[in-house]
């Protein structure tokens, strides 16, 4: 719907950079990327906002582990609660003001959430599917616990336009108990691959903290962004329980179960997957023992392509303690 919340905060996106002059024009541009000091705008570093591809509008405060899309933005930027952040993007995109009452953000947190479930519930495993085809290709081999992933033939993709159905990789985002707070979906093309869409990647539900969890966490596991990153991990590394916290801004705020003594951090090697590196340093140096890993390309399971299953292993390895 024109003017809804999520339609809102996709034309922002759109606009980022736009965004990003108007709200914080004391920041730069670096790349893909708009930095400045904070919320509010200062100079610095900081702060990042994603200015193009799937994390379009998103961005993470690495010093205070806040992050939100630019809807968030605008709030915390001019002190406005959600009401008026949502009137103000309407200003800042030149559309009629609504009058249309929003829900407010608990209670469409809670529905994202159920809806996220329900959806998981609705899937089936993964075995013998498309999805399990599709990991393959990426040199992944399913762990032997492999019930955080599942299969949907006809998942909904809402466009613009409205919705399309593809099927997709269905994974179940999880906190330390073990709740289902939220799902990742992978859209597929039929004939393998990701699909041809703009997004293929979405995530739904409550993610802050939470992770894809692959394996039973004792006292030791490692953290990386990406489910196939994980599964990069796990092939080589089947006894290492392994978390997907999804993006760097949610492996900077992941929160380790309570067991947990050593973390490995497998960050992506680009500026993001440092700052959230340093970012869970800042949290977490005086509570875990931490190392870091570092893939050799832009991450693992690509490290997993192009080195191959044994060299990944070997020099992860030499890395553990």
């Amino acid at each position: 719907m024109p003017g809804s919340i999520a339609d809102l905060a996709s034309r922002l996106a759109r606009d980022a950079e736009a965004v990003c002059r108007a709200y914080l024009p004391k920041g730069k541009r670096n790349g893909r990327y708009w930095h400045c000091g904070n919320v509010r705008g200062e100079p610095g570093q900081s702060l990042y906002v994603h200015l193009s591809g799937p994390r379009a509008g998103k961005w993470l405060d690495a010093a205070t582990g806040e992050h939100g899309d630019l809807l968030d933005l605008i709030a915390q930027n001019r002190g406005l609660d959600f009401a008026g952040a949502l009137k103000e993007a309407r200003e800042f995109l030149s559309l009629p003001v609504s009058s249309q009452r929003q829900a407010p953000p608990r209670a469409t947190a809670r529905k994202t959430t159920d809806a996220a479930r329900r959806l998981f519930a609705a899937s089936k495993p993964i075995k013998d599917t498309l999805a399990e085809e599709y990991l393959r290709s990426r040199g992944i081999v399913l762990p032997e616990e492999d019930s955080a992933l599942r299969f949907h033939p006809r998942c909904f993709y809402r466009t613009h336009k409205g919705c399309e159905t593809w099927p997709a990789l269905i994974a179940a985002v999880t906190d330390n108990e073990g709740t289902i707070t939220g799902v990742h979906r992978t859209w597929l093309g039929p004939a393998g691959g990701k699909a041809p869409l703009d997004q293929p990647r979405r995530a739904l539900g409550n993610l802050l903290g939470n992770g894809v969890r692959f394996g039973s966490i004792d006292d030791t596991l490692a953290a990386t962004e990406g489910i196939e990153n994980a599964l990069a991990l796990k092939t080589v590394l089947p006894e290492l329980p392994v978390v997907a916290a999804l993006s760097a801004a949610h492996l900077a705020a992941f929160i380790p179960p309570a067991t947990a003594r050593r973390l490995y951090v497998a960050h992506d090697n680009d500026e993001a997957g440092r700052m959230a590196l340093n970012r869970l340093c800042e949290r977490l140096a005086d509570k875990l023992d931490l190392h870091a890993l570092a893939p050799r390309t832009e991450d693992f399971n690509a490290d997993l392509l192009t080195f191959g299953p044994e060299s990944l292993k070997s020099r992860l390895s030499a890395k553990l303690v």
